[in-house]
């Protein structure tokens, strides 16, 4: 297997356009030509009346209806409902490290065979493999919400020693996730870092939300079930005599 390294941050997942835009797009293509066609018409009102207060309010009223047509922005929207139109969904991190009794090179090659991952990832219904560095992932989602699935890619890799991956642009959640392998006394270091972001526009920010704090939660479980995983593994392999020098 070839160790190679792609550009790119592998740490933290890249937002769609809506969520890297300035404001929340939540007005419609018809909604705002008729926010443009009110603006221009309040506004060349305000530029005619004669009563200072009046034209104030109807020079104002057009601004904030021209803003909208072209921004596609409605603010009074995104005040009434900020939780359906928030312009980022939080995202989960789980950053951590733990020491595995076990070889190196199998705690790798754990890791790396991606389709037996949902033995201890609990939290992953599903990794159907497609070539050396791509894959489908599906997410075993709680309380019987949508299921969630989505293409990674791995990104950077270095046998025995490193593994990243992210997901493909487009997919239903962003999610990244990087882990390194050292020796240490007694075993391997394993530091891992995973980054996952729910978009709402997919599953609704309630949604979005209930997803978050489950995985925060399952992921640490599916960490420690992966150290004890491994480590039963390597008294296997020690009984049956395997050398993992």
């Amino acid at each position: 297997m070839h160790n190679y390294k792609l550009s790119g941050n592998a740490f933290e997942p890249r937002a769609t356009k809506l969520y890297e835009s300035s404001s929340v797009i939540n007005v419609g293509k018809t909604g705002r030509i008729a926010s443009l066609a009110a603006g221009a018409v309040l506004y060349s009102i305000a530029a005619s009346g004669k009563q200072q207060i009046v034209k104030k309010a109807l020079r104002y009223g057009g601004i904030y209806f021209l803003y909208r047509g072209i921004s596609g922005n409605c603010l009074l929207t995104a005040l009434l409902k900020r939780e359906e139109f928030q312009m980022h969904t939080r995202a989960v991190n789980i950053r951590t490290y733990f020491i595995v009794k076990a070889p190196r090179q199998l705690v790798y090659e754990s890791w790396r065979n991606l389709e037996r991952l949902p033995r201890f990832l609990k939290h992953i219904k599903k990794i159907k493999v497609t070539d050396e560095l791509h894959s489908l992932w599906v997410l075993k989602t709680p309380r019987r919400l949508p299921t969630v699935a989505w293409k990674a890619e791995i990104i950077d890799q270095e046998e025995g020693r490193e593994l990243s991956w992210r997901s493909l642009s487009g997919s239903k959640i962003e999610t990244s996730g990087k882990i390194t392998f050292a020796n240490t006394t007694g075993g391997t270091e394993v530091n891992v870092t995973i980054s996952y972001r729910p978009p709402a526009g997919y599953i609704g920010s309630a949604a979005a939300t209930i997803i978050n704090h489950w995985l925060k939660d399952i992921i640490k479980e599916d960490l420690a079930r992966f150290k004890k995983y491994i480590e039963a593994k390597a008294i296997d392999y020690s009984h049956s005599g395997s050398d993992f020098a």
